[in-house]
């Protein structure tokens, strides 16, 4: 009989309720077309009337600075912006009609699918958390590394610049074997450290790099322990109430840290500096060619959070046509287009999946500050890759982007697509922190309109 360690309940056949939904666990894989997954979260929440789904026709207050331009779908138009994207869009599934409940800034939505959470109880991570989906699929056995992790996060933590733990990127309730592994930003480790003054200016540059800590000369692992690392990104509260949890962590990143093959997946130097360059400079830039590097070396799971101050955000309540235009949209212009040709000329692209997508959209009215506030009634998610259809766009909006008119999309339908198409059934369940069996797409459904 197969067996979970847990708290059991057993059935009058003996078996218990943990074996039943382990068992199922078992049996939950699909055909995928995709072998790995490139997760780019706008974190903030990028505004949808500024980028995929302009609306030229609206009153001025709706329809904000910005012009649009063609795209190599025809009738289709996008931000002025977005030149680079603009002729790659049939590489693209453009979904304009993503609608949820959870207006929050942290991934917990974006990363598990669940948008019923309250900022009072799910702000920040804890383990009764849901899980994301990749510590679903390496639960389920999709996305288990040996000598590379199945599933890495850059270029750190969610809120590891606001000296937060944000919700949604872990293990949750399945348990700390399931979570990432965080590299580290050389720019921004852990502090805040910008005065609120440059939180919305976009001429504040966000130079460095994700990378492994070094290791050089005959550092010992004691003395590692003791450095910043990929460990230490764990704070001291979580390592104090849970001591087992913290060295299930420790051990992990220790095996990554000693790994050839991980060292030299991490290593951005033996990139081209044109193709660096391509890439852009920044450090969520070559977060991108660093996800590129780890898929390609058998990474499974790669997520990118853009989260740092001063300005490394899109949460844009002021500024936000300065901010989009001097930083932001060209970052996602060059970065994602970057990222898409590199994919395609390596012959990875067909086998990896690539999702863009924010905590929400952005309100159709400009206010009084020249930004947009929170949204999440409506917003946009990209694909590209693993199995979608390119040059498709799915769900359209009234008048105003503020409402999907039809096919509206939920987070869950969201992770419902991902897990569909790296070959984890949708339908699955997982046992929660109660053993109560838990629907992990949270009743999504795949989006079957940009599927192929």
């Amino acid at each position: 009989m197969i067996r979970v360690l847990g708290h059991p309940t057993a059935a009058c056949d003996g078996i218990t309720r943990r074996d039943l939904l382990r068992v199922g666990a078992l049996t939950a894989l699909i055909p995928g077309a995709a072998k790995a997954v490139i997760l780019l979260d706008l974190f903030g929440g990028p505004s949808h009337i500024d980028t995929f789904d302009m609306k030229p026709d609206a009153p001025p207050e709706i329809r904000g600075e910005f012009k649009s331009i063609p795209t190599a779908l025809p009738g289709i138009r996008v931000c002025e912006h977005l030149p680079l994207l603009a002729t790659r869009l049939d590489k693209l599934a453009v979904v304009r009609s993503v609608s949820h409940r959870y207006n929050s800034h942290n991934p917990y939505g974006v990363m598990t699918g669940f948008d019923g959470g309250q900022d009072q109880t799910d702000y920040f991570a804890r383990p009764t958390n849901h899980p994301s989906v990749p510590s679903v699929c390496q639960y389920f056995g999709v996305g288990r590394g040996r000598d590379l992790p199945g599933y890495v996060m850059l270029p750190a933590f969610p809120g590891y610049s606001q000296g937060l733990r944000r919700a949604g990127p872990y293990g949750g309730y399945l348990g700390p074997k399931w979570d990432p592994v965080f590299s580290t930003a050389d720019t921004f480790s852990g502090k805040d450290t910008s005065s609120d003054k440059d939180f919305y200016n976009p001429n504040v540059p966000l130079t460095g790099e994700p990378r492994l800590p070094k290791i050089g000369g005959d550092l010992t692992i004691d003395a590692l322990n003791n450095r910043r690392s990929l460990v230490q990104q764990l704070d001291a509260k979580a390592a104090a109430y849970d001591t087992h949890n913290h060295d299930v962590r420790r051990d992990a990143a220790f095996d990554l840290l000693l790994s050839p093959k991980a060292k030299t997946a991490f290593d951005l130097a033996r990139e081209p500096e044109k193709l660096r360059n391509r890439y852009g400079r920044d450090v969520f830039g070559q977060s991108a060619l660093l996800a590129r590097r780890l898929v390609e070396a058998g990474v499974t799971f790669v997520t990118i959070h853009t989260e740092a101050k001063p300005n490394g955000h899109w949460d844009t309540h002021d500024n936000n046509f300065n901010m989009l235009k001097g930083l932001l949209l060209p970052f996602l212009d060059r970065a994602l287009s970057a990222l898409l040709d590199d994919l395609s000329d390596r012959g990875l692209l067909e086998s990896t999946l690539v999702v863009v997508t924010g905590d929400m959209g952005r309100t159709p009215k400009v206010n009084a500050r020249a930004g947009r506030d929170h949204w999440p009634q409506c917003g946009f998610c990209l694909f590209a890759g693993g199995g979608t259809k390119p040059g498709v766009v799915h769900g359209t909006t009234d008048k105003i982007a503020a409402f999907p008119t039809d096919h509206p999309v939920s987070a869950g339908d969201l992770v419902a697509t991902v897990y569909h198409l790296v070959g984890v059934d949708p339908e699955g369940m997982v046992p929660d922190h109660t053993n109560r069996p838990i629907h992990i797409s949270h009743g999504g459904k795949p989006i079957n309109g940009i599927l192929k």
